[in-house]
């Protein structure tokens, strides 16, 4: 009798859905499948070999900006199992993280929790996975056209696609075509910076480029480990600013906001967005910005800066050798115009949105082969429903895609990586699931 292994499974059948993808957005929704009682058949592709989260900004000391019970599942199952309070009571912390009298958890407590929920579905995850493209496929599918997902072991076969990627990092263009082991996003910041450990310990000089919370602490963390080398620190603002932390503005971080900010017309969306800026972008957390401040002014009384702070500057080239990237430099206030000389810069500049803008895509990379059948806005980029389901052109033909993670343009700022609407969002997209598939709860989510 031969017997099919798993992945000549994965390969010969048609799932009911496929979630691209295996980081939070998306294990969020692999808890919400369980307990909604879904009962299709679904598959989660990772292209890591193992489930993690921010694994390149676990920083020493550094803690997580969202409230602990805005977990994978708390705003939507306060019973759940899954939770951040269970998972203290089972490894046996909760007295001790009680005790701490924090606010918010070490990143690194966070990015436990996030693996330790994961490990729950590890049946339904194929690791070390990497999708090349997403198609559509006329023939399979005996009710209509399916989903075909390339990856170098093999295609996978959907009904319905969930797309959790993560959003594509922004790269300011002189970087573009020097990306590597000495120019690099924040994304890749503890794997690259180890190799430059050595070169670094010695002297020499770091750039990072960005004033957000990140830049700010790999400021702080490069100022630590490599106490003789130079770092330059570049921003397009005067300064560092302070994030908005007013409870009135967190209120974006409620549910009846995404309904608020998803109907308003793009006038509208404009303008909330740039009122509401300061509370997610280009800002940082006072304690933070307090640690930067001392740490400069310490050097300072100690007669050794290292600490250099280029503001209200724009990149106007970069220009490499063998050992070293100079960047040009102008300040847009003053016009006076340097050069800065150094090993390696790390590009803390975030990620892009939906729209045309410099910071934003038409189309993330991953849906360019279905594009021609989705709804594209030329000022906004993919059309996006209440419920995360990707709008159609007329007369299209395209099974149920969900975007998971990628609708700040739609849906307002928690949706932009933030844990804070993560178990929400991912209720109503298992809900549509449920619908698409016409499965049947065996129960409600309230008495799981």
């Amino acid at each position: 009798m031969h017997v099919l292994h798993a992945s000549q499974r994965d390969h010969q059948m048609i799932y009911d859905v496929i979630g691209i993808g295996f980081g939070p957005a998306n294990i969020a929704l692999a808890v919400a499948l369980e307990e909604s009682g879904f009962s299709g058949t679904r598959l989660f592709l990772e292209r890591k070999q193992s489930a993690g989260w921010q694994e390149n900004m676990l920083l020493p000391g550094s803690d997580i900006q969202n409230h602990p019970l805005r977990d994978l599942v708390t705003p939507a199952n306060p019973r759940s199992r899954y939770s951040f309070t269970n998972f203290l009571h089972e490894n046996n912390r909760l007295f001790e993280f009680l005790n701490l009298g924090i606010t918010f958890p070490l990143r690194q407590e966070y990015a436990q929790y996030v693996r330790w929920v994961a490990q729950s579905f590890s049946k339904w995850v194929r690791y070390d996975t990497r999708v090349d493209s997403l198609s559509v496929d006329d023939e399979s599918g005996s009710d209509g056209p399916v989903f075909s997902i390339s990856t170098p072991s093999g295609v996978y076969k959907a009904r319905s696609v969930v797309v959790a990627p993560g959003r594509s990092p922004n790269i300011p263009r002189p970087f573009q075509h020097l990306l590597g082991p000495r120019a690099f996003h924040l994304t890749e910041y503890n794997a690259r910076i180890e190799a430059l450990g050595p070169q670094l310990a010695e002297g020499g000089a770091i750039a990072v480029v960005g004033a957000s919370q990140s830049g700010v602490e790999i400021v702080l963390d490069l100022a630590r480990r490599f106490p003789r080398a130079e770092v330059h620190s570049i921003i397009r603002s005067y300064g560092f600013r302070l994030k908005d932390t007013s409870p009135f503005s967190d209120e974006i971080y409620f549910p009846e906001f995404v309904d608020y900010y998803f109907n308003a017309s793009p006038s509208g969306k404009a303008r909330l967005n740039a009122e509401l800026r300061s509370t997610n972008y280009s800002s940082v957390d006072g304690d933070v910005l307090h640690q930067l401040y001392m740490a400069r002014y310490q050097q300072r009384l100690d007669g050794r800066d290292r600490l250099y702070m280029h503001q209200n500057a724009d990149i106007t080239a970069v220009t490499p050798d063998d050992e070293r990237l100079a960047i040009d430099v102008t300040n847009h206030i003053s016009g006076h115009a340097s050069k800065i000389e150094v090993e390696a810069v790390v590009l803390a500049t975030g990620f892009k949105n939906f729209g045309r803008g410099g910071k934003e895509e038409l189309v993330h990379p991953l849906l360019l082969q279905v594009a021609e059948h989705l709804a594209i806005d030329p000022a906004l980029g993919v059309g996006v429903n209440r419920n995360y389901s990707a709008q159609l052109r007329d007369g299209a033909r395209l099974p149920p895609l969900f975007l998971n993670g990628l609708c700040e343009s739609s849906h307002g700022f928690g949706d932009a990586g933030s844990f804070s609407l993560l178990a929400l969002r991912a209720r109503e997209i298992a809900t549509a699931l449920r619908e698409i598939t016409q499965v049947q709860s065996p129960c409600e989510l309230e008495h799981v």
